[in-house]
C-alpha cells in the first residue's frame, strides 16, 4: 500500500499546510482524498501540476486520517522533501 511511504517520513498534514509548503517547493508527492471537495481538492492539484509533484489518490479523507494517526480526516497529506 503506497500509504506505507507516510509512516517514517516527515510530512505535513492539511490542506493549508500542504499548499503553504508547495509554494515552498519543500514537497516531493502528496496524498489527496477522492472524497474531498472539489474547491478544496483542486487547487493543490492545480499545484501540484504546476511543479511537477507526484500526486496519489486517496480512497478517503478518513483513511488518509487514519494513515497519518488523527482521528479525524484529512483531505491532503504531503511528503517534505529529504
Amino acid at each position: 500500500m503506497a500509504l506505507d511511504e507516510i509512516k517514517n517520513a516527515a510530512i505535513v498534514i492539511g490542506t493549508r499546510q500542504v499548499v503553504k509548503h508547495l509554494h515552498k517547493s519543500q514537497i516531493k508527492k502528496v496524498f489527496i482524498a477522492a472524497d474531498a471537495e472539489p474547491h478544496v481538492r483542486e487547487p493543490v492539484m492545480e499545484l501540484c501540476r504546476q511543479g511537477q509533484i507526484a500526486v496519489e489518490m486517496v480512497e478517503s479523507m478518513e483513511i488518509l486520517g487514519r494513515a497519518v494517526g488523527i482521528e479525524v480526516g484529512s483531505a491532503a497529506v504531503a511528503l517534505l522533501i529529504d
